[in-house]
């Protein structure tokens, strides 16, 4: 992730504005009602003006944030793209930042708008399969042994790839609403919010996803 790296690095090299008076104070205010998050700590210190903030945040985030627009868009240059456009966007909004959410939720918020707004172009309305076949953090491989079979392992990849077959031919609000909840944690409120939709809708998007998914796996295995 060598360009989203050197993201931060160049972000960070501009300076931030300095803290208004009192800002410090108010940050450390706030933090003391979620001192249990320490991502809400993070963005109210960059708030307040510390720009190391923006370096635990983004080392923290970046990874994940990546492997889900790259399950979104189906394009890691896109996905690396809209990394480095969702950071921008909540470095510009730190003055504005109020605590009002989890963290991860108004983040995700952010990072889910853009790849809706990036799935809408053209050139993803066909998106191709990813070829890439490393044991990357989405494949699903539970291995029992420290020294699997050969065989162990290939089914292991088979199946990782048929999920992500799968999940890549179901409809774009379905892939995203499925992914939040089941690999991100995110509660179908939180999902909502950064759908703009209903909690029912979600628990519908969500019900669909599986359905289709388990069907698509379950047909390819027969």
């Amino acid at each position: 992730m060598p360009g989203v790296k050197l993201f931060a690095c160049q972000l960070n090299g501009r300076g931030g504005a300095t803290a208004r008076d009192g800002a410090g104070l108010l940050a450390m205010a706030e933090t003391g009602l979620h001192e249990g998050d320490d991502d809400v700590r993070l963005m109210l210190a960059l708030r307040a003006g510390d720009e190391s903030a923006f370096d635990g945040l983004f080392a923290r985030w970046s990874g994940p944030l990546l492997r889900y627009l790259e399950r979104m868009v189906r394009d890691t240059a896109s996905a690396e793209e809209l990394v480095q456009e969702t950071f921008l966007r909540l470095y510009r909004a730190r003055e504005r930042y109020e605590p009002e959410a989890r963290f991860s939720t108004w983040l995700y918020t952010i990072a889910t708008r853009l790849a809706l707004n990036e799935l809408r172009r053209p050139r993803h309305q066909n998106p191709h399969r990813s070829t890439d076949q490393e044991d990357d953090e989405g494949n699903v491989l539970v291995l029992a042994a420290d020294t699997p079979r050969a065989d162990d392992v290939v089914h292991a990849r088979r199946v990782g790839d048929d999920v992500e077959q799968a999940l890549a031919r179901l409809p774009e609000r379905q892939r995203i609403a499925l992914w939040l909840s089941a690999v991100e944690g995110l509660s179908y409120a939180e999902i909502a919010a950064s759908l703009e939709t209903t909690e029912k809708s979600v628990k519908a998007l969500v019900h669909r996803a599986r359905c289709a998914l388990a069907e698509s796996i379950g047909g390819d295995e027969r």
